[in-house]
């Protein structure tokens, strides 16, 4: 069958949603700046008060980077994965944290999966192999969370191709 024209009624044999991890709860980036705020602006007051004024800019300076970093953070954590396993197509969707969305359709019979990575370490890389073309996927975990994906997606892949 060709990719793209898969009955309507086929299930798929693999679905997985891929999002990174976020180790700051919403809340938390609030109390990061309050603290790191109060603890600049004290600072900047006792340098104020000996003469040296222009550090207490610097020092609301490093608060607004921080507030970059975590507002650059923050969306880049709404990044995902989509990746999808049918008897005829494996289909790849990545959508960057600033919602661009690319698309790959493949045919899973073709599909090679390869992995890169140090034994005590894990998985560090996965790559979908076709035609000579390499994907990478699954970007967006951790070491030892790419090698249950994987073999979950190998799984799959072996499902699709069939006995």
């Amino acid at each position: 069958m060709i990719p793209g024209n898969a009955p309507l009624d086929e299930l798929p044999l693999f679905s997985a949603v891929l999002r990174p991890s976020r180790s700051l709860p919403p809340g938390g980036l609030l109390i990061v700046l309050g603290l790191f705020g109060a603890a600049s602006f004290v600072a900047g007051i006792v340098f104020a008060l000996m003469g040296a004024w222009p550090v207490f800019g610097f020092f609301g300076l490093d608060v607004a980077l921080l507030y970059w970093a975590f507002r650059v953070n923050n969306r880049d954590g709404r990044a995902y994965e989509v990746v999808t396993v049918t008897p005829s197509e494996l289909t790849v969707r990545k959508v960057s944290g600033r919602g661009a969305a690319q698309q790959w359709t493949l045919n899973p019979r073709w599909v090679r999966l390869d992995r890169e990575g140090i034994e005590t370490f894990g998985t560090h890389r996965l790559f979908l192999v076709s035609h000579g073309r390499r994907l990478p996927v699954a970007s967006v975990l951790g070491h030892h969370e790419k090698e249950g994906f994987a073999k979950a997606l190998a799984a799959a892949l072996s499902a699709a191709r069939g006995p």
